[in-house]
């Protein structure tokens, strides 16, 4: 355990239904189990969940991908693409999502991930502010992004070289 109180390890596949159900009661986007199980097999490593007590209460998933970089103009980079990060309500303003976010981009940079972006709620001031406190910036707006017609910011940070995470 850490000072907070949560711990954080890789997850597994015994973690799944506990992983959905906190999908499930925190955000409006809902995931099959074979898409949480597609993230894991492809990128293992930024699939990390945080317990309290040996119970799963947050999560964050991640895969890599090569594409435009979100930061550098007409740039094709390796880059991580944070899918999903949750906290179930009464665990959070703990540092836990915080301490996912980081666990990830140290993940991402092991890999040689040069950037890594998430799409966010326009109207998520809490998590948009997490994002920035860790050094995300708002890089563009995708109108209708989400099922419910919702537009979200795509948020990006450059990877540190130097393996650490930003901080």
């Amino acid at each position: 355990m850490n000072r907070q109180g949560f711990a954080l390890r890789q997850f597994i596949p015994d973690d799944l239904p506990q992983v959905i159900e906190i999908n499930r009661t925190c955000l409006p986007e809902n995931y099959n189990s074979m898409f949480f199980l597609d993230i894991y097999r492809n990128f293992p490593e930024a699939f990390v969940v945080a317990e309290v007590n040996g119970k799963v209460v947050g999560y964050i998933m991640c895969r890599l991908e090569h594409g435009f970089s979100e930061t550098r103009r007409f740039s094709l980079v390796k880059k991580g693409h944070i899918v999903s990060v949750a906290v179930l309500p009464e665990y959070r303003r703990t540092g836990m999502g915080k301490a996912l976010v980081a666990e990830a981009l140290k993940a991402i940079s092991k890999h040689e991930g040069e950037e890594c972006f998430l799409e966010v709620r326009v109207t998520n001031d809490f998590a948009i502010n997490l994002y920035k406190r860790l050094g995300f910036s708002i890089t563009r707006k995708v109108s209708h992004y989400y099922f419910d017609g919702a537009d979200a910011y795509v948020m990006s940070i450059k990877i540190p070289r130097d393996g650490g995470s930003p901080d």
